[in-house]
C-alpha cells in the first residue's frame, strides 16, 4: 500500500507540473480549451488511482484450503467431500492437489461495468437537469432589453470577432466626437481616417501604447509576460477585456460603463474627475457563437 501510494504522489506531482505549464503557455484565446483539457486530465488520474487502491485493498481471494496441522502428510484428508477436489494418492503414497477448482467471477470486469454503469446513469441525469434550465440565452437577451430601456440606449451591433471590444470603442468615440488620437502622450499612432472598420486598429494601438508607458499598473494582474501581452494587444486579433477598458478610459479620459448580462453596469473610470464623457458598451456572455462579445450602444433618443 505504502510502495502505491508514494507512485500516485508522483504521478499527481508531474501532472500538476505538466498543469502549470500548460496554464502559463495558455493564451486568453485558448485559456478556456487548456482548463477544459487539465480538469479531463486530473479527473482522468483520479479514476485510475481509485482503480488501483480498490484492486489493492479487494487483493486475491485467499480461499484455499491449508493443510491440517494434526494430519500427517503422508495421509489424504478423507474428510473433504469429493465435489470439493478431484484428488488421488500415487504409489508412493504422496497426495495429488485438486486440478479441478470452480471457475472464479472475473472481478476487475465487473468493477468496470459497474463504474460504465454509473457514469451512464450520470450522464442520462446531467441532461435531463439541463433540459429543465432556462435558456441563458434568452434570460440575457431579455436582461440587457430591460437595462436599455431603462436608460434609453439603443444597440449598435458590432461584428462578432476578436476586434469586438475595439471597435465597439472606436464607434462609441466617434459617435461622441471624440477624435481617436488618445488625451494623454502615448508616442506616436499611426491612423489615416476615423471610419469605425479602420477605427479598432487605431484602438488597439493606443490600448497596447498606454498599458506599454504604465506597466506597474497592469503588470501584476497578466498571466504572461508583459511585452508578450502587448504585443497579442497590437497585433493580433486577441480579445480585449478589463484591463484594456481600464486603459481606455485613462487614454481618452473618458468614463465606460458596461452593461452586463445580468442588466447590472459597470463602471470603469478615469482619474479626471470633472470628465463629463460616458461611453456605452454592451458586454455578453451567452448570446454569440464565439463566446464573449461587445457591442456599441447609443442614445435612442
Amino acid at each position: 500500500m505504502e510502495a502505491l501510494q508514494k507512485k500516485h504522489r508522483q504521478e499527481q506531482k508531474e501532472l500538476q507540473s505538466r498543469i502549470t505549464q500548460k496554464k502559463k503557455s495558455a493564451t486568453k484565446k485558448t485559456r478556456k480549451g487548456v482548463n477544459d483539457e487539465c480538469e479531463h486530465l486530473e479527473r482522468q488520474l483520479k479514476d485510475k488511482h481509485d482503480l488501483e487502491l480498490s484492486e489493492l485493498q479487494e487483493g486475491p481471494d485467499l480461499t484455499a484450503d491449508f493443510p491440517n496441522p494434526n494430519q500427517s502428510s503422508d495421509e489424504p484428508d478423507l474428510e473433504k467431500s469429493p465435489g470439493d477436489s478431484i484428488g488421488s494418492i500415487s504409489l508412493s503414497g504422496a497426495l495429488v492437489t485438486s486440478t479441478e477448482q470452480t471457475k472464479r467471477p472475473n472481478r476487475q470486469k465487473a468493477r468496470l461495468a459497474r463504474r460504465a454503469a454509473e457514469k451512464e446513469a450520470a450522464v442520462t441525469q446531467a441532461a435531463e437537469e439541463a433540459a429543465e434550465l432556462p435558456n441563458r440565452r434568452d434570460q440575457e437577451r431579455e436582461a440587457m432589453r430591460g437595462a436599455y430601456l431603462l436608460r434609453d440606449l439603443k444597440e449598435k451591433e458590432i461584428r462578432p470577432d476578436g476586434h469586438c471590444l475595439y471597435a465597439a470603442m472606436a464607434d462609441q468615440l466617434t459617435d461622441a466626437n471624440i477624435d481617436l488620437t488618445p488625451k494623454v502622450d502615448i508616442g506616436k499612432i499611426r491612423h489615416d481616417n476615423q471610419s469605425t472598420e479602420a477605427g479598432y486598429k487605431v484602438i488597439r494601438q493606443v490600448a497596447a501604447s498606454y498599458i506599454s508607458r504604465h506597466p506597474d499598473d497592469f503588470a501584476p494582474f497578466l498571466e504572461q509576460p508583459l511585452e508578450e501581452y502587448i504585443t497579442s494587444i497590437r497585433d493580433t486579433a486577441d480579445w480585449g477585456g478589463h484591463l484594456e477598458l481600464m486603459a481606455l478610459a485613462q487614454a481618452y479620459k473618458v468614463n465606460i460603463n458596461v452593461i452586463q448580462g445580468d442588466g447590472k453596469v459597470e463602471k470603469i473610470e478615469c482619474n479626471k474627475q470633472t470628465s463629463d464623457k460616458q461611453l456605452w458598451l454592451a458586454y455578453y456572455r451567452h448570446s454569440f457563437g464565439l463566446g464573449e462579445h461587445y457591442n456599441s450602444l447609443r442614445r435612442a433618443s
